[in-house]
């Protein structure tokens, strides 16, 4: 099969939707088939393709992330995906790129599948300030998603929260959950030399003997970082041996570091600022267990990462995400600062023997989750997609006699596996309006036109006045 893969943000930038494509390209190539990335690049200028990525001409939107945007149109891209000739087009944003691969599908009359990885309810606040402002942009990218989830043959997402986010949006169509992988062989502790965690742990001042926390992330307000500190600030103590490291870059940084001297937990507390992803394991290895209190994340790769490198993870409850961890397996889910706190200080009871066990038991419920496994799940979307794809066109080619006949004994067409379509609703009719509703209505128009010529009386005196 040959699959062309649309992301605007793709190496070297490094997040969840990035590795994600990234571990599905490679799993895609081991199976035996061919993958195309179609991505944003600011640094091009016209469209060129290198080793099997083809990178767009963009600009660059400093205030989301600095993430690059493409223009939808470009006839050398389309030149482009028409020499690959792929069976399907998968996209992996909603912007520029996103928009191009849904038109190129429609083009090249192809199957389109549609991955979502963000709650962009979480986010809104980048762009709007004022709440009726971010009402109305929440309302915007609901009817955004439900477009192109309708232009989808199939949509999936990481967890639950997408086809949550997916209801709240109108969207009926079935959603495949494929939960994310990690590159278990790269996040592994037992292949980091012992001297290099050591020199970490050493540079921000944890003794052998401490039991270290830590999170890595985008330090922004979606990562709910303040909290995090405010639970930690609750009920740590420097006489516990337990220490918290921060892990990441971004524009909240400073107001964090702020926030652990205003708290009182620069003691327990320190900060990495950015950490290059090719960097990460060792500093994972460096620390024994992973936390966080992110409640935007559809099914965190960071936390996957760390518990491929053997952290047990400490999590704020998040039902749509508690697929991720298995109690006293992997970890532990918390919903306040005293749950939380009285995990940290059980796994600081454990043994070395029973802490040894917990991060193996960990990594092990991650290690399936390998570039194969999301592969091998995809392949199977993409089949059920082209197949129902390839029924849905059969079906608009029958001549009338055959669709009316086919609708008379199954309903609408639905696709193969697909609940037919709900009939429309018919509409009930409004009841009169009587005499009486028609006068009080009158009388109603006729005091708000009253108040409004009395507060223009008021503002001309005013103004006379002036």
């Amino acid at each position: 099969m040959r699959v062309a893969l649309f992301t605007e943000t793709y190496l070297p930038a490094v997040n969840g939707v990035v590795t994600h494509v990234k571990t599905l390209k490679e799993g895609l190539e081991l199976l035996g088939h061919k993958a195309i990335i179609v991505t944003a690049d600011s640094n091009v200028k016209k469209t060129q393709a290198s080793k099997d990525i083809m990178y767009c001409p963009a600009v660059k939107l400093e205030k989301i992330y600095g993430y690059d945007v493409a223009s939808p149109l470009s006839a050398d891209r389309l030149k482009m995906i028409k020499d690959f000739n792929p069976d399907i087009i998968h996209i992996h944003n909603e912007f520029g790129i996103g928009i191009s691969g849904v038109l190129m599908a429609r083009t090249l009359k192809i199957p389109l599948v549609y991955t979502m990885h963000t709650m962009y309810d979480d986010y809104v606040y980048y762009i709007a300030n004022s709440g009726p402002t971010q009402k109305l942009l929440t309302s915007a990218t609901h009817k955004y998603a439900k477009i192109l989830a309708t232009a989808a043959s199939a949509i999936t997402g990481p967890s639950k929260k997408v086809e949550e986010y997916f209801r709240r949006c109108g969207v009926d169509k079935p959603v495949t959950v494929i939960p994310n992988s990690v590159e278990t062989d790269v996040f592994n502790r037992y292949i980091v030399p012992k001297e290099k965690t050591a020199e970490i742990r050493k540079r921000y001042g944890f003794d052998s003997s401490d039991l270290v926390f830590c999170f890595c992330g985008r330090m922004g307000q979606e990562k709910n970082i303040g909290t995090l500190l405010e639970y930690w600030a609750k009920n740590v103590k420097p006489s516990d041996g337990v220490k918290l490291l921060l892990m990441g870059g971004g524009p909240q940084l400073e107001e964090f570091r702020q926030d652990a001297e205003r708290l009182g937990v620069t003691d327990t507390v320190a900060f990495t600022d950015r950490v290059e992803h090719k960097d990460i394991p060792p500093y994972y290895a460096a620390c024994d267990c992973y936390i966080t209190a992110s409640l935007t994340e559809c099914h965190s790769i960071s936390m996957m990462e760390g518990q491929a490198t053997g952290m047990p993870v400490l999590t704020i409850r998040d039902e749509l995400n508690m697929d991720q961890i298995e109690e006293g397996v992997n970890g532990f889910s918390f919903r306040n600062a005293d749950e939380m706190y009285k995990h940290i200080m059980y796994i600081k009871s454990l043994s070395e023997e029973e802490l040894d066990r917990l991060k193996l038991t960990s990594r092990e419920s991650i290690v399936s989750s390998g570039t194969k496994s999301i592969a091998e799940k995809l392949l199977a979307v993409y089949n059920t997609a082209i197949k129902e794809y390839n029924s849905e066109r059969m079906f608009k080619k029958l001549p009338r006699y055959a669709k009316k006949a086919y609708k008379a004994r199954y309903g609408d067409f639905a696709g193969p596996d697909k609940p037919a379509r709900p009939k429309r609703s018919v509409k009930v009719k409004a009841k009169r309006v009587t005499d009486e509703e028609r006068l009080r209505r009158k009388q109603e128009r006729n005091r708000k036109r009253e108040r409004h010529n009395a507060a223009q009386e008021i503002r001309r005196q005013h103004n006379k006045k002036r």
